[in-house]
C-alpha cells in the first residue's frame, strides 16, 4: 500500500429527491477528511456521484412523460449546486450512466462469472420496489411490509442472476475479527458481525423487465440490480481494469463513508464482491447517524426537512459546517435545531474563535502598526506543551472520523489564547515602554496561534480559515502548506504585513 495516499468516498446518491441534510452530512465529512489529509502532504482522492438507475428512476419518467436519461440529467444539477455551494472538494463526480462505469460494471459481472461465483437460478420472495431491495422472510413479520421503509412488499419469482455470498460468509467473519476497526462505530461493527453470524443468503443481482438498469452481459434480457451497479462506482473511478497506476495508487487507501441505513450493503454485500474479484477490502467503512428534528425523522409530509440551502443562505457555509460537525458525535443521531446552530456557533465561533482573531489582530495593527512582531528566543513552556497535545490529539480523533473531538480538541487552544490574554493585559504592557520585549513576545504567540488554528480549522471552516490566513499577511496561499511545515514567520517575522483585521464571525442575534 502506498501510505501517502488517502481515498475518500460518499455513498452515490440515489437522483429520486431533492438533497438534503443527509446528504450535505456526509459530504461535508468526507470533504473535511479530503482537506486535512491534503493539509498532511498526502496524495487525495475525494470521490461523489449520484447512482441513476433502477425501478424508480423509470416509474418517475414515466410519470413526468420524459425519458430516465433526461431525468437523471436534470436531477443531478441539485447536487452539483449544492456541492459548489458547500465548497466541496471533490476529485472526481461519477454517474453510473456513464460510459466508463458501464464498462467496469461489465469488467467485474464478467471475472465473478467465470470464477463461478455468479450463476443463473430462479429467485422467488419478497421485493419492495422504493427501497430497489430483496427481503428474505426471516428478516420480515406477519405484515409483510419493508423493514427500512415500511411500505407493502411484493412477491417477486423469477429468473435471475445470483452472486454466491454465501461461499465468503467464513472469509468475512475472519476478516472482520482480524480487523476490529474495518466498521465503524463499535455497535456497527457488533450489527454487521451478528448479522453475518446469522447466516449468509446467495443475493440475487437482476432483473427481468428492466430497461433502466445495466444490461447482464450476454443475456440483455436481465438488467443488473441497482445495488450491484453503483457499489461498483468505488472501482470505476480509480479506473479498475484501465489504469494500473492510478488503481494501485488509491485503491490500498479507500475509506467509505455512509449512512447507518446502508450499511449492510457496504459492508457484507461490497466486501464479498471484492473477496470474489481478488481484491483488497477497504481500509474502514464508517457508518454515520441521521439528523432527526424535534427527535422525529425528517419527511416531506411533516414538512420537517432541513434545506442546506436555506442554511447556508441564513446563517452563510461556515456556520452550518461548523454546527453539523461539531453538535454531534460522528456515528450518532442528532437532533437539528436552528436554535441550537445559533447558539453554538455564536458561543464557539464568534465569542470564543472569532473574538480572539479579532482582538489579536487589533491590538497588532495598533501597536505595532500592521506588522508581526519579533520576539526572542523564549517560549512559553506551557503553550509549547499544549500546541504537542493539541496536534496529537487532532491527528487520533481524525483518524477515528471524532469530528466533533477533534473540534473541542482545536479549541483548547483558543481557550488557552483567550486567557492567556486577559493573564498578560497587552494593553498594560504596550504603556511601559520597558516592557515592551514582553509585549513582543505576547503579540507574537498569540499570532502564531492564530496561523496555526487557520491551518488546524481549515478543513472544518476553509473559508474562513483562508480569510483568517489572508489576514495574517502571507503571501503563500494556505492551500500550499502541510500542518508540520514551519512558516517562515519564524526566520524573519517583520517582512509579513498583517491586513487590516476584518471580523470573522459577527454574532447573531
Amino acid at each position: 500500500m502506498n501510505s501517502n495516499s488517502f481515498y475518500i468516498t460518499t455513498p452515490i446518491y440515489y437522483v429520486n429527491d431533492v438533497p438534503h441534510i443527509g446528504h450535505a452530512y456526509t459530504t461535508c465529512a468526507a470533504d473535511i477528511l479530503a482537506r486535512y489529509h491534503r493539509l498532511l502532504g498526502e496524495k487525495v482522492f475525494f470521490v461523489t456521484g449520484t447512482d441513476e438507475h433502477g425501478q424508480k428512476i423509470e416509474k418517475a419518467a414515466a410519470a413526468q412523460n420524459i425519458t430516465p436519461q433526461a431525468l437523471v440529467d436534470r436531477v443531478i444539477l441539485r447536487f452539483q449546486e449544492l456541492w459548489k455551494k458547500m465548497e466541496i472538494s471533490n476529485d472526481d463526480f461519477i454517474r453510473t450512466t456513464e460510459s466508463r462505469h458501464l464498462e467496469t460494471v461489465k469488467e467485474l459481472f464478467l471475472t465473478l462469472q467465470k470464477k463461478g461465483d455468479v450463476y443463473k437460478g430462479e429467485y422467488e420472495g419478497w421485493y419492495c420496489i422504493p427501497c430497489e431491495t430483496f427481503w428474505p422472510e426471516n428478516q420480515l413479520d406477519d405484515r409483510l411490509v419493508c423493514p427500512d421503509c415500511g411500505r407493502p412488499l411484493e412477491k417477486v419469482r423469477e429468473e435471475s442472476y445470483f452472486f454466491a455470498l454465501s461461499r465468503y460468509e467464513k472469509p468475512l467473519l475472519d476478516y472482520f475479527e482480524s480487523h476490529p476497526d474495518f466498521v465503524m462505530p463499535e455497535s456497527r461493527y457488533n450489527e454487521i458481525v451478528s448479522f453475518i453470524k446469522s447466516g449468509l443468503k446467495d443475493q440475487s443481482i437482476s432483473r427481468l423487465g428492466l430497461n433502466w438498469g445495466i444490461p447482464v452481459p450476454g443475456d440483455e434480457k436481465h438488467a443488473l440490480y441497482v445495488w450491484f451497479d453503483a457499489l461498483i462506482n468505488y472501482l470505476t473511478v480509480v479506473s479498475y481494469g484501465r489504469n494500473s497506476e492510478k488503481f494501485d495508487l488509491f485503491w490500498p487507501s479507500v475509506h467509505h463513508l455512509v449512512g447507518k441505513d446502508i450499511l449492510r450493503f457496504h459492508s457484507v454485500l461490497w466486501p464479498g464482491m471484492l473477496l470474489a474479484a481478488g481484491l483488497s477490502l477497504p481500509k474502514r467503512i464508517f457508518a454515520h447517524g441521521w439528523w432527526t428534528v424535534d427527535g422525529e425523522k425528517m419527511s416531506k409530509s411533516r414538512g420537517n426537512v432541513v434545506d442546506p440551502h436555506l442554511m447556508i443562505e441564513k446563517y452563510g457555509l461556515d456556520r452550518f459546517r461548523y454546527f453539523i460537525m461539531r453538535e454531534v458525535s460522528f456515528g450518532l443521531d442528532g437532533d437539528f435545531s436552528e436554535k441550537s446552530l445559533v447558539e453554538r456557533t455564536n458561543s464557539d465561533l464568534s465569542d470564543n474563535f472569532g473574538n480572539l482573531v479579532h482582538r489579536t489582530l487589533n491590538m497588532a495593527w495598533k501597536y505595532f502598526n500592521g506588522k508581526v512582531p519579533k520576539p526572542d528566543d523564549s517560549t512559553e513552556p506551557e503553550w509549547k506543551e499544549l500546541m504537542k497535545e493539541v496536534l496529537k490529539n487532532l491527528a487520533y480523533y481524525m483518524d477515528k472520523f471524532a469530528f466533533a473531538q477533534a473540534l473541542e480538541s482545536i479549541w483548547k487552544l483558543v481557550h488557552y489564547c483567550n486567557r492567556y490574554i486577559e493573564k498578560k493585559a497587552p494593553w498594560v504592557l504596550n504603556k511601559d515602554q520597558d516592557k515592551r520585549k514582553e509585549l513582543n513576545q505576547v503579540m507574537y504567540l498569540l499570532l502564531d496561534s492564530c496561523r496555526i488554528l487557520a491551518l488546524m480549522t481549515y478543513p472544518f471552516i476553509p473559508s474562513t480559515a483562508v480569510q483568517l490566513w489572508d489576514q495574517l499577511g502571507f503571501k503563500i496561499p494556505l492551500t500550499s502548506m502541510t500542518l508540520d511545515q514551519e512558516v517562515i514567520w519564524n526566520q524573519n517575522p517583520s517582512l509579513f504585513e498583517l491586513e487590516k483585521p476584518i471580523p470573522l464571525f459577527p454574532r447573531i442575534l
